[in-house]
C-alpha cells in the first residue's frame, strides 16, 4: 500500500485520462507542486515506521533488513518527516487525498457510465446480467392531495420493524401513530412462517390498542431487502440480508406469506395494497406535498434511488392501462460499478473496504457513497497518515486501528466545526484515544473528512443529474431521505452546486427532505392503490 503513495494521484489521473478518452496534463489533478517527493516521503516514513515495528514484533534484525531498505531508496527518514512544518505535513496530506477528488472530466464520464447501466437495466435482453436492475415497482400513480381515510403501514428493514397507523386529511393534513416492535433473534434465523406469525400478531396488537380492531383497513408494506416485484402486490425475495436467514423465504411471495399469517389468525381484516422499498416510499411522501417529485433518493447506511420512467423505456413492464404513461422504477443503483465500470476512480482506501466487506466485489457504488463506509474511508486515510509520522507525530491508538470504529457520524461532526474552530474535531480526536492532536492535525482531520464527504456528494450528484437528463422534464423535485443526507452539515449544499453544473440548459430541480418516507410512503402508495381502484370501479 505504501508504495502506491508514490505519484499515486498522477498514475490515477493519467489512468483515468486514458479510459476516458481524454488527454489531458498529469499535473491536472495533483494540486502540489513537488508532489512526487512529497509522496515518496510518505512512503519512506510508513517504511520506517513499520521497520520500527517490525523491531519491537520480531527483533533487530528485521528492522535492520528494513532499514537497510529505506536507506537504498535514499528518501526522507521518520524523523525528518517528524521535523516538517506543519505546512510541508499539510502539503502531504492534500497530495495524498488528490485520489479522493473528481475531476470535471471523470464527473462527466461518471454520468455517461450510470446512463449506460441504466440503460442496460430497462431493457429485456440486457437486464439479466445488468447491475443496475433497474426493477419495475409497478407504481403509476403519485399522490394527487386528494388521498382520505386511515390506512395502516408496515415497515420491515432490520431488527426492528414498525407499524402505522396514518389518518389523511384535508389540506395534506395527517395524523400518525406508530410503534416499534423488536425482531428476536431466533425468529431473524427461524422459519418465514415464525417471522410472518409474529408480524401478524404485532400487527393485531397494534389494532386493538389503537381501537380499529374491527375495521378492515389497506396496508402499504415496505420491505426493505431485495426483492423482484411481479405486480403492485407480488413480490419474490430475492436474498436475504442484514441478518436475516429465516427458511423458505426466499424465492417467495412475500405478500402472500404475510396474507397467510393474516389468515391464519382470523382476527382481523386488512387488505394488503402495495409492496414497496424505503426509496419509492420516500418519493411517495414527498410527491404527497410536492407533485413535481418524481425522483426518491436515499444516502442513509445504503444508498439507492428510483425514479418515474416512461412505459416505452421500461421493457419489462407490461402496461395495463395505456393512459398511464409513466411507471416507478427502483434502480438499486449501489450495484453501480460491480462490473469494473467505476474502476477508474477507485482508490486503494475503496479496495481496502471492499476486500474487507461481507459481500465482496459487490455494492460498489454504495460503498463510495453511504454511511455505512464514509466513517471507515476516512479512518484508513488516517491510518496511512499516522504511519507515515505525519498525522498525531506517527502516534496512533488501538480505536484508530480498529475496523469500523470511526463512526459516520463523526465525520459530520468534525465538518460541524466552524472555520478555525477544532472544539467537535478534539473531542472525536479523543473518542479515538488520540488527545495529543495539534491545531494542524485538526485541520487535516477535516480535511480528509471533507474530500471524502465531497466525493460522495458527487458521485450521488452524478447519479441524480443523470437521472434528470434522461426524464427531460422542465422541473423535477428530488424526495431525499437517509441519515448522510439529513445530518451532514453540507451534503445538501455541496449536490446542489455539482448537479446544477451537470443537468441539460432549461431544466431546474429541487431537493426535499422527506418526512418518514418508509412509514408514510408506504400508507401513501396504499392509498392511491385505493383510490385507483374506486376510479376504476366507477368506469
Amino acid at each position: 500500500m505504501d508504495r502506491e503513495l508514490n505519484g499515486a494521484m498522477r498514475s490515477v489521473s493519467i489512468n483515468s485520462a486514458q479510459q476516458n478518452g481524454h488527454s489531458r496534463d498529469e499535473t491536472d489533478r495533483v494540486g502540489v507542486a513537488n508532489g512526487g517527493d512529497v509522496s515518496a516521503s510518505c512512503a519512506a516514513a510508513a517504511q520506517t515506521t513499520k521497520a520500527t515495528n517490525a523491531t519491537s514484533a520480531t527483533g533487530t534484525a528485521t528492522a535492520t533488513a528494513a532499514a537497510a531498505t529505506n536507506a537504498t531508496t535514499n528518501s526522507p527518514s521518520a524523523q525528518q518527516i517528524a521535523l516538517a512544518s506543519a505546512a510541508e505535513k499539510k502539503k502531504m496530506v492534500h497530495e495524498l487525498c488528490q485520489q479522493l477528488l473528481l475531476s470535471d472530466e471523470q464527473v462527466q464520464e461518471l454520468c455517461y457510465r450510470i446512463l449506460h447501466e441504466l440503460r442496460r437495466g430497462l431493457a429485456k435482453d440486457t437486464h439479466p446480467k445488468a447491475n443496475v436492475k433497474c426493477f419495475v415497482t409497478y407504481v403509476q400513480d403519485l399522490p394527487n392531495g386528494n388521498e382520505r381515510g386511515k390506512f395502516l403501514a408496515l415497515d420491515l428493514g432490520g431488527t426492528n420493524f414498525r407499524v402505522l397507523l396514518i389518518h389523511l386529511q384535508e389540506n395534506n393534513d395527517f395524523q400518525m401513530e406508530s410503534r416499534i416492535y423488536a425482531i428476536p433473534q431466533h425468529i431473524m434465523i427461524g422459519s418465514g412462517t415464525q417471522l410472518f406469525d409474529h408480524i401478524a400478531e404485532c400487527l393485531s396488537n397494534f389494532m386493538a390498542e389503537h381501537n380499529v380492531y374491527a375495521e378492515r383497513l389497506p396496508l402499504g408494506f415496505t420491505f426493505s431487502f431485495p426483492l423482484r416485484q411481479l405486480g403492485l402486490t407480488k413480490g419474490l425475495l430475492e436474498t436475504w440480508t442484514k441478518g436475516f436467514n429465516c427458511a423458505g423465504v426466499v424465492n417467495e411471495d412475500v405478500v402472500q406469506l404475510l396474507k397467510d399469517a393474516i389468515a391464519r389468525r382470523g382476527d382481523v381484516q386488512i387488505d394488503v395494497c402495495a409492496i414497496l422499498n424505503d426509496t419509492t416510499g420516500t418519493l411517495m411522501s414527498c410527491a404527497w406535498k410536492n407533485h413535481n417529485c418524481k425522483i426518491g433518493l436515499i444516502v442513509g447506511t445504503g444508498a439507492n434511488a428510483c425514479y418515474m420512467e416512461r412505459v416505452e423505456e421500461a421493457e419489462l413492464f407490461t402496461a395495463e392501462d395505456p393512459r398511464k404513461k409513466h411507471v416507478l422504477i427502483n434502480t438499486e443503483w449501489g450495484a453501480f460499478g460491480d462490473n469494473g465500470a467505476l474502476d477508474f476512480v477507485r482508490t486503494e482506501f475503496d479496495r481496502d473496504i471492499d476486500v474487507h466487506s461481507i459481500n465482496p466485489g459487490k455494492q460498489t457504488f454504495e460503498k463510495m457513497i453511504s454511511g455505512m463506509y464514509m466513517g471507515e474511508l476516512v479512518r484508513l486515510v488516517l491510518v496511512k497518515m499516522t504511519q507515515a509520522g505525519i498525522l498525531f507525530n506517527g502516534q496512533d491508538s488501538e480505536v484508530l486501528n480498529t475496523r469500523g470504529l470511526f463512526f459516520t457520524k463523526y465525520v459530520s461532526e468534525i465538518e460541524a466545526d466552524e472555520p478555525g474552530n477544532f472544539t467537535n474535531c478534539r473531542l472525536v480526536l479523543e473518542e479515538l484515544g488520540l488527545t495529543n492532536a495539534t491545531d494542524g492535525d485538526c485541520a487535516n482531520v477535516r480535511y480528509i473528512c471533507e474530500c471524502v464527504s465531497k466525493r460522495a456528494a458527487h458521485l450521488v450528484s452524478a447519479g441524480i443529474a443523470t437521472l434528470i437528463n434522461k426524464m427531460d422534464e422542465p422541473h423535477v423535485t428530488v424526495g431525499v431521505d437517509g441519515s448522510v443526507y439529513r445530518f451532514h452539515p453540507k451534503f445538501h449544499n455541496l449536490m446542489v452546486e455539482k448537479i446544477s453544473t451537470l443537468i441539460k440548459p432549461g431544466i431546474t430541480f429541487d431537493l426535499m427532505l422527506s418526512e418518514d418516507g418508509s412509514g408514510r410512503g408506504a400508507a401513501l402508495v396504499a392509498a392511491v392503490a385505493c383510490r385507483e381502484d374506486i376510479l376504476y370501479a366507477k368506469k
